[in-house]
Formats: structure tokens, sequence, C-alpha cells
């Protein structure tokens, strides 16, 4: 996946477009129309995790239903082209779009993090939106005898998660509903204006000594305990609780 996503857009949706067509264009034979649009379907919406941002996977996940329907190529009934929205919906959850995209954390992004931010034995490690568990994989490296545990509202991308990390607890759950303070370490990959609720919830549930953890985005206003530079050139932002304000 890592080398698909190095790949220079538009080639990861051309690429997932190509595939559709030709799974759809193969199956027309053997299944009814509808079954082959399914297939076809899913194939662009597994593949629109290739996408970096939200736009781009959605463009992925839609360019072969939208083009089918350009180009009126099958027939289809109407209530058909619910299919892709609905596997749309499904992997994208619509209260997921306000939160971080689909992007793997790198697997050796927080190698030093153990150094910075010592743990207790089985301490108790979160990955708030854990994804494909591309987190949970980097945290195991940092700190191999965490108790790691991960949160993902996509059912489809939980289930896909736990079969990747079977070490780790990954339950389907709303990161920001979820209590947090069972933890010692709340790891995040999110967006920038996503930061400040996190520090907000973090300040409001972690115990003192506890600690937040950002891939990429600071929290604005704070400052970090520590700061890493991960491969790649990628920041590792460290806060401890209680959080200490800029203004102090």
């Amino acid at each position: 996946m890592m080398t698909a996503l190095r790949m220079p857009w538009p080639l990861p949706a051309l690429m997932a477009w190509a595939c559709a067509w030709l799974i759809f264009v193969a199956l027309q034979r053997a299944v009814p129309p509808v079954a082959a649009l399914l297939v076809a379907c899913l194939v662009g919406t597994a593949a629109s995790v290739l996408g970096g941002s939200w736009w781009r996977r959605g463009l992925i996940a839609a360019g072969f239903p939208l083009s089918l329907a350009l180009l009126g190529a099958a027939s289809l009934p109407t209530w058909a082209w619910l299919v892709p929205l609905s596997l749309l919906l499904l992997v994208y959850p619509l209260n997921a779009w306000r939160d971080a995209p689909l992007f793997p954390t790198p697997r050796h992004a927080l190698q030093a993090l153990a150094v910075q931010a010592p743990l207790p034995l089985g301490a108790r490690v979160l990955d708030a939106g854990c994804g494909l568990g591309d987190g949970l994989k980097a945290l195991r490296h940092a700190y191999p005898v965490a108790q790691l545990e991960g949160l993902e509202w996509s059912w489809p991308l939980r289930l896909l998660c736990a079969l990747r990390c079977p070490w780790a607890r990954v339950r389907r759950a709303d990161m920001w509903k979820a209590d947090w303070s069972p933890y010692h370490m709340v790891y995040l990959f999110q967006r920038p204006e996503s930061m400040a609720r996190a520090a907000a919830k973090a300040q409001a549930e972690l115990a003192p000594g506890a600690w937040l953890v950002s891939l990429e985005f600071a929290v604005p206003g704070v400052l970090p305990s520590a700061q890493l530079r991960a491969p790649g050139g990628r920041i590792v932002w460290l806060y401890r609780m209680p959080l200490d304000s800029a203004e102090n």
C-alpha cells in the first residue's frame, strides 16, 4: 500500500478505474449486471484508500460508476445506482468525513517515541481513529509490551484493522465519544483543525502524566513537552498532561 500511496496523482485513480472496468466487463457474461456492478464498485471503494485526501478518495471510489452512467454501458435498474453510494458511506461514514484522511502512519515514524515518552510495563495505549492499523503497528514497534487498543468508526476498516493487528484490541466506536481516561497514551494522526478538539478532550479525560501524541500536526496554542523528527521529515508532537499553554 505504501508503494501505491507514493505514486503520483492521478495514477492511483486511473489504476483503480481500469481495474473496476476490467472486472465489470469480465463478469458481464457470468453474472447479472447488478452483481457485476456491485463487485466492480467494491473494487473501486477498496482502492479508494490509496487517495491521500478525502476528495481524491471520493474520485477513486466514484470514478467507475460515474463513467458507467455517462457511457450508458449497462442496462441497470434505477435503484442499482444506490450501490456505489452505499458502499462509499459504509467505508467512510458521514461523521468520519470531519476527521482525518485515511492515511497510514509510516512504519518507523514512532520508533524513538519510547525514549521521550517512557511508559510503565503493560501500559494501555490508544490509537484514536486507527483506520487500517498502521498506527498500531508503529506503536507496537515503540512499545512491544504495551496493551494496544484502537478505535475506528467505519466497521469495514475496523474489521480489516483487527485482522491486520490480532495482538491489539480494536473496537468500532466514535473516538470523540469514547472515554480516554483509562489510557496512559493516546495517539492521533488527525487533521490540523481537529487538534484543538483532541487537546480539550485529552485535558479533560487523561490523567496527569499521560501523553497525547500527534503525528504531523501540533496543538495550537499549547507548548509540546517534546517533539521528534520521524524518518521522512514528519514531526511527532508529544504533550504530557496537564497541557502547558503557550501563553503561560
